[in-house]
């Protein structure tokens, strides 16, 4: 069994049940509430949290098999007080009506505009090599695995796509 789990950078022990999610992890062991449990299947993406920067739903994998990975959620990508640049973004454009979503979709897109810079096509990619552009269309396409029960996803894309024309994507 592993010893510990790094989560924005600081060290925790492995919850002593291997049965236990990487979510329940977050929120109950470390105390990290701002990753969400909506479906507790992997259909939502309210749960999404960066592992080694790539994004995935928490809810489908045990705290046990991230021995040696870094975990980031919402609160390590920015503070009240510092917020980044896709939290400024959700808050200039109100790309998070009732919130619930919000700490998944800000993950999914932090990992997701890397995803672009790093040249990955996905189905609404016009090439399948060379640059991808950060359209609405792609970003769409890219944050379709987290769901806004409050449709607020014309906000959340603006969002996305000014952070995006900002770091050139």
């Amino acid at each position: 069994m592993p010893d510990t789990i790094s989560v924005n950078g600081t060290a925790y022990p492995v919850p002593a049940d291997p049965r236990t999610s990487l979510l329940d992890f977050l929120r109950h062991d470390v105390g990290l509430t701002g990753t969400k449990k909506g479906c507790d299947h992997g259909q939502c993406g309210a749960c999404t949290v960066l592992v080694d920067g790539m994004r995935i739903n928490s809810c489908l994998t045990l705290a046990a098999m991230h021995d040696g990975d870094e975990i980031t959620t919402t609160e390590g990508l920015g503070t009240q007080d510092d917020p980044s640049e896709l939290q400024q973004a959700f808050i200039a454009h109100d790309g998070y009506q009732c919130g619930y979503c919000t700490p998944g979709q800000i993950c999914s897109a932090t990992a997701m505009l890397q995803e672009i810079a790093n040249g990955w096509p996905s189905d609404a990619s016009e090439t399948l090599t060379g640059t991808v552009e950060a359209s609405g269309e792609e970003i769409r396409e890219r944050m379709s695995g987290n769901l806004c029960r409050c449709g607020a996803y014309a906000n959340i894309v603006a969002a996305i796509r000014d952070v995006a024309a900002e770091q050139g994507t």
